[in-house]
């Protein structure tokens, strides 16, 4: 069985990374890789409706793990602490998959590429002269005149995700077993 990559999406708020992410896991799709991601929240998720049965399993029952089992999906709520540690989420619970898709975790020792629109911020996260300024493998922008010590894709340019992809693949953080 091959090892699983893992590569993080990041940005500011409302720059576009859940809409790179989703582009690139169909892309990745379509290249015939197993997906999984990983989304990082700075909020308690709400993905329960408050009532329905799982929800009273958990919040009233106060249950650990509340799994729902439907024909087609499942869903599993976990009581954890957030560790911010994607590769140990990775290790958990993305068993079998080819590459993992962390959006955001910015500060993660992970392979990183940023979605950096001008209008969001007058400048990207990138910078040249951090420690970790070696863990960027691409910026994408709107920014017609950003440049970078990595690789920089535009918006405009016609073949921008299938580049950003091969890249994706090629400098992800492959996770031994």
């Amino acid at each position: 069985m091959a090892s699983t990559r893992i590569i993080s999406v990041i940005g500011r708020k409302n720059s576009g990374k859940t809409t790179l992410a989703v582009a690139l896991a169909n892309e990745l799709v379509r290249r015939r890789h197993r997906v999984m991601t990983i989304k990082h929240g700075h909020h308690p998720a709400d993905a329960d409706r408050r009532g329905s049965d799982t929800w009273r399993h958990f919040h009233e029952g106060h249950a650990e793990r509340v799994l729902i089992a439907s024909p087609d999906l499942r869903v599993l709520f976990e009581r954890s602490p957030d560790t911010y540690d994607p590769i140990g989420l990775a290790r958990q619970y993305m068993q079998g998959a080819d590459i993992v898709l962390a959006e955001g975790y910015k500060a993660a020792p992970l392979p990183k590429i940023e979605v950096y629109r001008r209008a969001i911020a007058p400048e990207p996260l990138y910078d040249p002269g951090a420690p970790n300024a070696d863990q960027w493998v691409a910026v994408i922008t709107d920014d017609p005149d950003f440049t970078a010590d990595c690789t920089v894709l535009h918006f405009h340019d016609t073949i921008w995700l299938q580049l950003l992809t091969s890249l994706a693949w090629d400098r992800s953080l492959v996770l031994e077993p």
